[in-house]
């Protein structure tokens, strides 16, 4: 039995949730989010969502709690939204950017210019002798989480030096260099 499925969630102020064909609905202070359901009964009453499921199959189980975390996120997204810091270690790293044009110099041939999508805030903070770092926020924590992966696959982190990009607090697992 799902634990997490089982568990309601209370609707803060400021937040309205719709529940209409299969589509769940959520409106806050910081945006929209919708998000498909099928196969889960949800609920709206006296400000709180609860989520059942018709049978107990398997892949009606596995949806139960799913759906459940997916709506948790789109409530806390439009309340509060969601931030990844990425940090960029390494010698003449550095990131900037206009509007939503985020332009990182990562050690290649050229610069790497990406266009952000307008849910995305970014910011480049640039201090001296500090590692560069490129704060990313939005209501949308699977579209936030997607750029930041992005943006870190370009110079993902190598376990020797620790050169790359990285999350702001990521423990990278380090290997001793060679013994001569």
């Amino acid at each position: 039995m799902s634990r997490i499925g089982k568990s309601p969630i209370t609707i803060p102020e400021g937040v309205n949730v719709d529940h209409k064909d299969g589509v769940v609905t959520v409106k806050g202070k910081l945006g929209e989010l919708q998000q498909k359901i099928a196969d889960i009964d949800v609920k709206i009453e006296d400000g709180v969502i609860s989520f059942e499921r018709s049978s107990e199959k398997s892949d009606q189980k596995a949806k139960h709690g799913l759906y459940r975390a997916l709506v948790d996120n789109m409530i806390e997204g439009v309340t509060n939204g969601y931030t990844k810091t990425l940090e960029l270690v390494g010698v003449g790293y550095r990131a900037s950017n206009q509007g939503q044009k985020l332009d990182l110099a990562l050690g290649f041939s050229h610069n790497i210019v990406i266009d952000l999508a307008p849910e995305v805030k970014v910011e480049a903070i640039s201090e001296k002798g500090k590692n560069p770092l490129v704060k990313l926020t939005s209501y949308d924590k699977q579209l936030v989480g997607q750029v930041a992966a992005k943006i870190r696959s370009f110079r993902a982190p190598e376990p020797y030096k620790g050169k790359g990009i990285k999350y702001v607090g990521e423990q990278l697992r380090r290997k001793a260099g060679k013994s001569a």
